[in-house]
Parts: structure tokens; sequence; C-alpha cells
């Protein structure tokens, strides 16, 4: 599949190091991602007002500032910017797959506690979250259903948490 088909089937991937996408606005991005979806579900578009009351909630809820929606897709962000700016991109879009590789990575202790709580909003009974850290401070504050830890040879232990009510899976690697 093609990653735009990926993308329509519900898969969203996010990355250890987002790429800047010059000349793009994060409104604009958003704007036809979002529609290209609401497209292959044989819903009518969203217009440019009906899509900025969603999606300026959204941005107020990860503690972002409006601007960012001016600003081209990742161009110029710190490292932290750039992860809310995945988690935001997943909390317009939606998914029923979403695999996080190293969420926390760059972020102070403030924005992960904003990304972590993001991710605990997205969470529901229809949807499933990979993720990928190396840092036991995600687990501080991701509940997941799953643990699997990594190490060079395989996977060294595997713990099953069933009080999380929703289908997650996090790999945490050991070093």
């Amino acid at each position: 599949m093609e990653p735009e088909e990926r993308s329509l089937a519900g898969l969203f991937m996010s990355f250890q190091a987002p790429i800047e996408i010059p000349g793009v606005s994060n409104y604009d991005f958003l704007l036809m991602a979002i529609n290209a979806r609401r497209e292959k579900d044989g819903l009518p578009a969203l217009g440019p007002l009906e899509f900025y009351s969603v999606v300026s909630q959204k941005v107020e809820a990860l503690k972002m500032e409006p601007k960012i929606l001016d600003r081209n897709v990742n161009e110029g962000f710190s490292g932290g910017e750039r992860k809310r700016n995945e988690i935001l991109q997943l909390s317009v879009l939606g998914a029923d797959l979403a695999l996080l590789d190293e969420i926390d990575s760059g972020l102070d202790v403030d924005a992960l506690e904003d990304v972590a709580h993001a991710v605990n909003g997205l969470l529901t009974p229809q949807n499933s979250v990979l993720m990928i850290t190396h840092y036991q401070r995600l687990l501080d504050l991701i509940k997941p259903s799953y643990v699997h830890i990594m190490a060079v040879f395989g996977i060294e232990v595997d713990y099953d948490c069933p009080d999380f009510p929703t289908s997650f899976c996090l790999f945490f690697l050991s070093g």
C-alpha cells in the first residue's frame, strides 16, 4: 500500500525525527488530510471555518499556541514542537492504529505530561496505539494494556496489564 492509502485506511505513524514540509501550513495540511479521510468515508468536506472550530479546540487541548496552525509543517520547530504537532495530527485525523515512535524523545517534563494526557484522551475501545520508547517516564503517565521489553535478541519480558480499558500496546526498549 502507498502511504496515502495506509492513512486513508486508518493507520497513523509518527516519526523519531518528523520532516519539515516547507510551503505547507499546518492548517492547510490538516484540512486537506481530514477532508481526504472524510471523502473516503462518504462524508462532505469541512469548510475552512468549520474546520477551524474543530482544530482550534485540539490545539488548545495540547496547550499549543494557535499560531502553530499558520506555521509550515515542522519548519523551524523545536523537537518538542514537532512531537506535539504529530499528536495534533493524530488528534485531528483519528486513527484505528497509531504507531508512535519515541513520541517522548526531546520533551521536557511539562510537554511530556501534555503529550501523555493527549494520547490517553485519544484512546477508545475502537482504536489501538503502539508506542516505542526508551524511557520509563512514559510508563508513569500512560498505563498500557501490554508492555513488551525488548533487548538485542528479542522480547525479554512480556507483561499483560488488564486494568487498562483499551487496546494499547507499548514496546519499552531496554538498553
